[in-house]
């Protein structure tokens, strides 16, 4: 099964198969970053848009970086000095960009289901590039793509995600990516970060990290949303550190080979400490690395890209 669909709107609708093959496009795309010479023409003559209303420094240049590097040429809109300022509302402004030539949209907008509205207003493709609280499909995709080089195989693996899964779009896309393809997935966190009802996606809940980890593969810290909290969910960071900052003591509680994640940016001393962070078995660094392959091969993938060997000839 190849992939054909004309957007990438989240993983929630996506099959096994479907990532799988983003994933295998990923690899030849990740060996053609690594080269010296990285910029392909397979996207000549296309136009790649990036339309944050939300601010980005990962995504977004992973994105322009994926686009160039297939050739594309790439333009980003700066909500902040672009007519929505005048009052442009959303709609508007898609159309705009459409008329202006663009093949594909990366949007970023802080209400969930903007990417569908988008896809319904425009001709062109549509990736979600992180829609509020809902999905954040690309993020996911990389981590899948992370852990399948750093361990061999996703099926069978125990994932912990540990944070504000309330809030995490991270999480989300990171849920339905994972058990898609054979994983075990426990949420840990403060109980009133962790959504009533989450069980029936098919993970656990474990609120004692401890206990949550002690058995992992894999523990995907997620950035604490206080942008997206109403006050009063926990008592305070120093709290949330205590009992659920992954630091070196927590860690040791771990199995000896647990593979370290976190989308980032990290708020260090509070979701993980940087001694942690620095841990060989961290991937973090990594994460972004193959954030680029991973967006590299949606856009050719998208794009009516044929088989992934093809990308290296």
């Amino acid at each position: 099964m190849s992939f054909s669909r004309r957007h990438l709107l989240g993983l929630e609708a996506l099959e096994a198969e479907e990532i799988e093959e983003i994933l295998k496009t990923a690899v030849p795309c990740k060996e053609i970053a690594q080269r010296e010479v990285k910029k392909l023409p397979t996207l000549r003559g296309w136009t790649v848009v990036t339309l944050f209303y939300e601010p980005s420094t990962r995504t977004r240049n992973s994105f322009e970086l994926a686009a160039k590097w297939l050739g594309a040429d790439t333009v980003n809109v700066a909500v902040a000095n672009s007519s929505v300022q005048k009052g442009e509302n959303f709609t508007d402004t898609a159309k705009t960009i459409e008329a202006l030539g663009a093949d594909f949209i990366i949007l970023r907008h802080a209400v969930a289901g903007s990417p569908w509205l988008l896809a319904q207003t425009v001709n062109c493709r549509v990736i979600n590039a992180g829609d509020g609280a809902h999905e954040h499909p690309t993020q996911a995709l990389l981590d899948l793509f992370t852990l399948q080089e750093r361990l061999g195989v996703i099926k069978g693996l125990k994932v912990v995600i540990v944070g504000d899964i309330m809030h995490s779009r991270v999480a989300k896309s990171n849920i339905y990516g994972l058990l898609k393809l054979g994983a075990g997935v426990t949420v840990t966190g403060p109980p009133s970060l962790i959504p009533p009802g989450i069980e029936a996606l098919g993970v656990e809940v474990e609120y004692n990290l401890e206990k949550a980890i002690k058995n992992a593969d894999v523990v995907n810290i997620l950035r604490i949303q206080l942008e997206r909290q109403h006050k009063g969910l926990f008592p305070s960071l120093r709290e949330y550190a205590r009992l659920y900052g992954l630091d070196r003591e927590k860690l040791n509680k771990a199995p000896r080979e647990v593979v370290i994640m976190h989308p980032g940016p990290a708020n260090l001393g509070v979701e993980i400490t940087e001694e942690v962070a620095c841990d060989p078995r961290a991937v973090i660094t990594t994460q972004v690395t193959n954030g680029v392959a991973v967006r590299m091969a949606l856009l050719y993938l998208m794009s009516g890209g044929g088989k992934s060997g093809e990308l290296l000839s």
